[in-house]
């Protein structure tokens, strides 16, 4: 039987491959790491870089966050959000709309009904406005942070770190990490910005100064 065409490259690249083994690499790793600020210059930074992002940056301590989650879910016309299961509760009792906590057999296609999401997160980077969420209980999972149009997202100054090495340190590997870097956003062919296409059109970041 003759060959397929894909048979015949597979084989070529089977037959390449035992003929020059690749050796081994060592991946350097000699860049720079352990850099710090202090706190009022990691708070004006990360507030930067979001707002360059066209997030919406507000600032509080940690005993008004319920105050803070409330006026921007208020100002934006929230009336019915969702929340991770971990998530404080004491963040939501200034909150008067309907509260949906999240549970993995909710369908995607239902989280399209809430107006917003409310979660937590695990670190941040300064350096280039990224939050990173990790799946934990207060972080929720993936589609609870994608579907709904607006995004609360509360961050605590002291998992704030300065640049991207010192930032994936801190997270723990093998889980599920999404990285946030402003509302989603692309570009069409003429390079016109067009926002909320692969995630929240809005995104509002709480950092709170104290914890």
């Amino acid at each position: 039987m003759t060959p397929t065409a894909r048979e015949t490259v597979l084989g070529r690249v089977r037959d390449a491959l035992a003929l020059a083994p690749a050796p081994g690499t060592t991946v350097p790793r000699a860049y720079r790491t352990g850099r710090t600020l202090p706190d009022d210059e990691r708070l004006a930074l990360l507030t930067d870089r979001l707002t360059d992002y066209r997030a919406q940056v507000h600032v509080c301590t940690a005993d008004r966050t319920a105050e803070t989650v409330a006026a921007v879910l208020r100002e934006r016309g929230a009336r019915r959000i969702g929340v991770p299961a971990g998530l404080d509760e004491r963040w939501l009792t200034a909150y008067e709309g309907e509260v949906q906590r999240d549970a993995a057999d909710i369908p995607a296609p239902r989280l399209d009904a809430l107006d917003a999401v409310v979660t937590a997160s695990a670190v941040s980077c300064a350096e280039t406005g990224t939050i990173f969420l990790d799946g934990s209980s207060d972080q929720g999972r993936r589609a609870l942070t994608l579907v709904p149009d607006l995004h609360v997202c509360v961050v605590d100054l002291s998992s704030v770190e300065v640049g991207v090495a010192e930032t994936v340190a801190r997270l723990v590997p093998g889980r599920p990490t999404t990285l946030i870097s402003g509302p989603s956003a692309t570009s069409d062919i003429e390079l016109e910005r067009v926002e909320g296409v692969h995630g929240p059109r809005t995104l509002d970041v709480l950092i709170r100064t104290d914890v």
